[in-house]
């Protein structure tokens, strides 16, 4: 699934202590013909650093999406994700991340594995199987920061990965790079689901893509019936306390409810269940990201290893994993629900 922890990147050149070109952007009356250069230029170069696709809105404030997340809010659907309570006008308004922003750019990054672990390994979420993809997109934004600057001049711009405090899936929409699907995930009609969300907001004006208007899940309920606890209420609504995802990662308790253990269904990190039964999942294609390639225990040491792995081998291994993300403990807590799911 989309999912991490945020990251942010400072309003620095490439290096912190290399300076920004000192072109100052007018914004008043800015030449839209100028503006249509400088977002070809970026979706070119987002390409060349390895992004599937690139897409650009106006940076508003998201009235409809606030009502929706305080809804879903009022409801305990975050469970013990506290943090998504806080912040919420960062959440909903860009200009509060980076003042006078003009621009919402959003990224996506295959993560879709080649390599599947064995059958006799706990279930690993295949965003999992390489490097932690913080440290991938960092660089990779960075990046695409910097040679902005040097191309356009300077720019005010701040990016995030995955999570608070921006709504990433609400951004895709309206860049036009895909619908949010039933089980809550940003579908896109080339590639389905498997792939990290990026965004980039600056204080420059771009040129526009129309936003993705249709749903393309239509009749089609596997998602709903393919998840384990039932998380999936209604179309685009998913009780994340109850997700796998949020059992195995998020949820720091020393035990996962017993109602919920017995449907874990293998799953020792995240859970991919309603992504591997999304018919749009036919087009993924495997990612030619060295970084993220597997890491080989991820793909190949079954559970009983798992189980007698000491806390020292397990950092040493997982150091650069997203799995660093649950801890030993965490591992260990998941492993023995597992047991009980049988």
């Amino acid at each position: 699934m989309h999912r991490g922890i945020t990251v942010y990147f400072c309003r620095c050149a490439k290096d912190a202590n290399e300076a920004a070109p000192n072109k100052k952007i007018k914004h008043k009356n800015y030449p839209i013909i100028l503006a249509e250069q400088h977002t070809t230029f970026i979706k070119q170069h987002s390409s060349r650093l390895g992004f599937a696709y690139c897409g650009i809105a106006r940076a508003v404030q998201l009235d409809d999406d606030a009502r929706k997340l305080e809804r879903w809010l009022m409801k305990g659907y975050n469970g013990k994700m506290e943090y998504m309570e806080r912040n919420f006008d960062l959440r909903i308004d860009p200009t509060k991340l980076v003042p006078g922003a003009k621009s919402v750019i959003t990224l996506l990054l295959n993560y879709y594995p080649e390599q599947q672990q064995q059958k006799d390994a706990p279930k690993i979420s295949k965003y999992a199987y390489g490097k932690d993809y913080h440290y991938v997109i960092r660089e990779k934004l960075n990046e695409l920061l910097f040679v902005m600057r040097e191309e356009i001049g300077a720019i005010d711009g701040r990016g995030f990965v995955d999570s608070a405090p921006v709504l990433e899936r609400s951004w895709a929409v309206r860049s036009g790079l895909g619908w949010v699907g039933k089980n809550g995930n940003l579908i896109n009609k080339k590639m389905g689901s498997f792939f990290f969300i990026a965004t980039l907001i600056v204080d420059i004006p771009l040129a526009y893509d129309d936003a993705f208007a249709k749903d393309f899940c239509g009749s089609c309920n596997r998602c709903v019936e393919a998840c384990p606890t039932e998380a999936i209420l209604s179309p685009t609504v998913v009780d994340g306390s109850k997700c796998i995802s949020y059992l195995t990662i998020e949820l720091k308790d020393e035990l996962i409810q017993p109602e919920l253990q017995q449907k874990m269904d293998g799953w020792m990190f995240g859970c991919d269940a309603c992504q591997d039964v999304c018919p749009w999942n036919r087009f993924s294609k495997p990612h030619d990201e060295e970084h993220l390639q597997p890491i080989p225990e991820i793909l190949n040491l079954h559970t009983a290893e798992w189980e007698a792995m000491h806390e020292d081998v397990f950092k040493s291994l997982m150091r650069n994993s997203p799995l660093k993300r649950t801890k030993w403990q965490g591992i260990q807590r998941n492993l023995k629900a597992i047991k009980t799911s049988g």
